[in-house]
């Protein structure tokens, strides 16, 4: 289920607009919430499997399009929502629009794993959340304390 969901995505409207990065931030992320037989019955090799061939349909699209600035495709574990959530941006890996730090990864396989054994999708202990953590900015990813791994692969055609 979680495979398809991805491989869809790839389908899916695509912005890239550098002057409008909210438009492409609301047209380009995705969440993928899974029930428990769903991350049972998932194993992190088709789910990484999944995101690779997506990745590479939307590179194939991004060049299509005749985009020739750089553009990522990125993946994280939202721990507070539950959720695997992908993006693709106008931006090379080191601007991505998260207001914490986060550390661009070439490990997926680390991410997705995280993700299917997460005990309690969703649900994060008050000491885990920052003050004022609920009160996104428009237009930015989700703030957090430490550095969380984002899985980043280019899909455009500018040097990094």
């Amino acid at each position: 289920m979680l495979s398809r969901w991805i491989a869809e995505i790839a389908d899916e409207p695509l912005v890239l607009e550098p002057a409008d990065r909210v438009k492409e931030q609301r047209t380009n992320t995705w969440g993928l919430s899974a029930e428990a037989e769903d991350r049972r019955s998932s194993s992190v090799f088709e789910v990484v499997t999944a995101f690779e061939r997506t990745a590479d349909a939307i590179r194939s699209r991004v060049h299509a399009l005749g985009f020739t600035g750089a553009a990522t495709f990125y993946v994280w574990h939202d721990v507070q929502a539950g959720q695997l959530r992908c993006s693709t941006g106008s931006v090379t890996e080191a601007e991505l629009p998260f207001r914490g730090a986060y550390l661009p990864s070439g490990d997926l396989a680390a991410i997705v794993a995280a993700f299917l054994r997460d005990p309690a999708p969703g649900r994060v202990g008050r000491s885990d959340l920052d003050e004022g953590q609920g009160a996104a900015e428009e237009g930015a990813h989700e703030a957090r304390t430490a550095p969380f791994p984002v899985w980043v692969r280019s899909v455009g055609r500018a040097a990094h």
